[in-house]
């Protein structure tokens, strides 16, 4: 291979890569989100309904949440995650009725503005993933165009699994709550509330957060990785063998 094309597969190897991982993990949350996220399995795995029978009559705004079903359960949940996801200024609309008949919304103002700041993260996400997949695209042309050896997949497995596990051991050295914690302050604006007692928020006992996220990063991952391993396997099938990498 000449030095200057070379010396484009080195750059352009790291971009395909990088972009082929992110835009699995894209679409590892696209296909989590049309399911809404497993709840329905979540409800069962973490018992949500005996934290709901616990918290909701504790809650200090809203009367009677205890008093809903599991299937009014699953569909708030899946009206929340159809207005972060399209349309967040739903969200204050979102109501239950117990078994009394008293309707009420489910959100408190503040709740509604950290699930806005939410909204306009998954976009911020979409937007990364949306640029990964074309990153993927645009690098993975030029480098079948300019002919450049495929890297070992086993390299490629052994540098993102051992990376993973690096992090995964260092969360649980640090505490997944702490991690969690820290994430949010990150993340959100410092001035908007994120921390929600159960007996403060509906929104925090119908997700029994943050143990629900706990599962469902545990369930994106596993899915992450099945699609990307998937996905390697074929990219490595694909390209022609005469172009494989000859390092051990």
């Amino acid at each position: 291979m000449p030095p200057l094309l070379k010396k484009l597969s080195r750059v352009l190897w790291p971009i395909f890569l990088l972009g082929h991982w992110l835009s699995c993990g894209f679409v590892a949350w696209m296909l989590l989100a049309q399911v809404n996220f497993a709840y329905p399995l979540a409800y069962q795995a973490l018992n949500i309904d005996q934290h709901i029978a616990q918290y909701g009559p504790q809650n200090r705004y809203r009367d009677n949440f205890s008093d809903t079903s599991k299937q009014q359960h699953i569909e708030l949940f899946s009206q929340i995650n159809l207005a972060i996801h399209h349309d967040a200024s739903e969200l204050a609309n979102i109501t239950f009725t117990p078994r009394t008949g008293d309707t009420q919304t489910l959100l408190r103002a503040d709740e509604v503005l950290h699930l806005t700041d939410v909204a306009h993260l998954i976009d911020e996400v979409y937007l990364l993933g949306i640029s990964a997949v074309i990153a993927m695209i645009i690098s993975g042309v030029l480098l079948r165009g300019n002919r450049s050896p495929l890297p070992r997949p086993k390299h490629v497995v052994f540098s993102v699994c051992g990376t993973i596990a690096i992090l995964v051991v260092a969360v649980l050295i640090i505490g997944s709550k702490k991690v969690f914690y820290y994430l949010h302050t990150w993340v959100f604006p410092p001035e908007h509330p994120w921390f929600f007692y159960y007996q403060d928020s509906l929104m925090t006992t119908l997700m029994k957060a943050p143990d629900l996220f706990g599962f469902i990063a545990a369930l994106l991952l596993i899915l992450w990785l099945l699609l990307w391993g998937a996905t390697l396997f074929i990219i490595a099938r694909l390209w022609p063998r005469s172009r494989l990498s000859a390092k051990k």
